[in-house]
């Protein structure tokens, strides 16, 4: 086994030395930055899901699939189709009132409060809210915010965070994964997230922009997170002391908790909450993107590793400085791109993996992880073959490549060879600066994790302190969801080259292991997923 870890780290390291010595890392960038302006060009209109833009995209990265010698691995050649039902929340038809007996306070849906449209929505809602700390709900750490409480009939408030002695992927994996669960049992019949100042990477003013967009959720209702109606929606934290003006507990006090990551205490909020909630529905139809570079080894070819990424984007909507097409350049263009480069590299040094190499394109990530739930649960390879996914969106080459972020990276033995491989090519990893964005749950390698498959997201780092961090930061607050992530702004050429080096060689590193990549013993995933076929 020692020589084997030896080997793969030799091996690495020839590797980056052979990629340094390339005189031709920024025509490798810009081979990647080509796809990028396909993909976000104005053509494209921002690729929504479904839209005429998402499919031209789609069909540029089927033909580059073709194009490189990769077998179809879809169910219609290189495609999975995936339905959907689209759901727009018609605010201007819709209201939302706190009643207190027998007075009604309006707010405002905007700069007050957003309506969800990922979930199917009621259309008509009266009932007591009940303020239940973060929502958590994670007995084997001692902690569980629902225990004693009767939520019948009544709609629950959380505020985003948790716990500091929590990790971020913990508590995101708790939100995302079983907090609709546990309400839906506890009787709830909504819910209403307060998100902080400090997890928020997309201002609340762009947020309202963003909220006349259609939602989506799987058409197949065997694969929805709730069922039937329930009312969730999300309340500007400028405007959230509204909820607990009768409570008698001080909103900024317990937002300034939240934020300290301290126990919140739990309590009735003394009013209720009445909605007349209007919304369109209607199908719509796209499709993931799969091919595959076949195994060497006999019987280690019939297991497979993913390497993904998300083809969608949010389409145009509300103007910005004149521009309303949401180009997705680096949101998540880029991390399409890196794969195609990924897969061109192996079939240019002629690898031939152990292991089957899956190249997964996904839809509707913008919309709640959609396209890669849908594969992740029914994918077109047999379900136990699935080993390893390795996903990139968005990770934003604007700087030299010295850190690496890797989200899972402490929930796997697939952290070890991520870390082997970045000392092997002269790199470090790095923490998440902002595990309060919930991060780890917001990208596909998500979708895989639930399965029960190790998984890591990747991108670039960003120590806090560091030049990068503060580049980041700015590109968030003026580019993240916005129209801005487009074709002008700057992009370092052969750092991304580099990144793209690297997560070739990590994939076949994973690919050549004769070891199955396993949960760490303490992961809070080790038992994820449904029993495999």
């Amino acid at each position: 086994m020692k020589s084997v870890l030896l080997a793969s780290v030799a091996a690495c390291i020839a590797f980056s030395a052979a990629q340094a010595q390339t005189p031709d890392r920024v025509a490798s960038g810009k081979a990647w930055w080509a796809h990028i302006e396909f993909m976000a060009a104005d053509a494209q209109q921002g690729r929504l899901t479904g839209s005429p833009g998402e499919k031209a995209s789609a069909e540029y990265v089927a033909a580059r699939f073709k194009a490189l010698g990769l077998q179809p691995a879809g169910t219609e050649g290189y495609f999975q189709p995936v339905a959907f039902k689209a759901q727009r929340v018609l605010a201007d038809q819709s209201s939302v009132a706190l009643v207190d007996g027998e007075v009604a306070t309006p707010l405002s849906l905007g700069p007050d409060m957003l309506l969800s449209a990922r979930l199917p929505q009621p259309t008509m809602i009266e009932a007591p809210l009940v303020f239940i700390g973060y929502g958590l709900v994670i007995p084997e750490y001692g902690h569980d915010e629902l225990a004693g409480l009767d939520l019948r009939g009544k709609i629950a408030v959380v505020i985003n965070g948790g716990p500091a002695e929590l990790s971020g992927p913990v508590k995101s994996h708790a939100r995302s994964a079983r907090t609709w669960k546990a309400l839906e049992a506890a009787g709830a019949v909504g819910l209403i997230t307060l998100p902080t100042p400090k997890g928020m990477d997309v201002p609340w003013t762009r947020q309202m922009l963003l909220a006349s967009q259609p939602g989506m959720y799987l058409a197949d209702p065997s694969l929805g997170d709730v069922a039937g109606p329930r009312f969730t929606a999300s309340v500007n934290p400028a405007q959230a002391a509204k909820l607990f003006i009768k409570s008698g507990h001080d909103f900024a006090a317990l937002l300034a908790a939240a934020e300290a990551g301290q126990k919140l205490e739990r309590f009735p909020l003394n009013l209720s909450l009445r909605a007349s909630v209007k919304t369109e529905v209607s199908d719509v139809a796209s499709a993931n993107i799969i091919a595959r570079l076949p195994g060497s080894d006999p019987k280690l070819a019939a297991e497979n590793v993913v390497v993904s990424a998300h083809i969608d984007h949010l389409g145009v909507g509300a103007p910005i400085n004149g521009d309303s097409i949401y180009h997705g350049a680096m949101d998540d263009a880029s991390g399409v791109a890196s794969v195609i480069e990924i897969a061109r590299a192996m079939k240019r040094q002629k690898a031939k993996p152990k292991r089957s190499v899956l190249f997964v394109i996904v839809t509707a990530e913008e919309k709640g992880l959609l396209g890669s739930r849908y594969f992740a649960l029914k994918p077109t390879v047999p379900r136990s073959s699935l080993v390893a996914d390795v996903n990139m969106d968005m990770p934003l080459p604007l700087w030299p490549l010295k850190y690496l972020l890797i989200q899972g990276a402490s929930e796997s033995s697939l952290g070890g060879e991520a870390d082997a491989v970045a000392k092997a090519m002269g790199y470090a990893l790095t923490s998440d600066p902002y595990p309060d964005r919930n991060s780890f749950v917001r990208t596909d390698q998500y979708s895989f994790v639930k399965a029960g498959v190790p998984s890591l997201a990747l991108k670039f780092g960003y120590p806090v302190g560091t030049p990068a961090y503060q580049i980041e930061k700015d590109w968030r607050t003026n580019r993240y969801h916005s129209p801005a992530d487009n074709l002008s702004q700057p992009v370092d050429l052969s750092a991304a080259a580099d990144f793209n080096a690297y997560v070739t060689a990590l994939t076949l590193k994973i690919a050549d292991n004769p070891v199955k990549p396993t949960w760490n013993a303490d992961s809070i995933f080790k038992d994820s997923g449904a029993p495999k076929p």
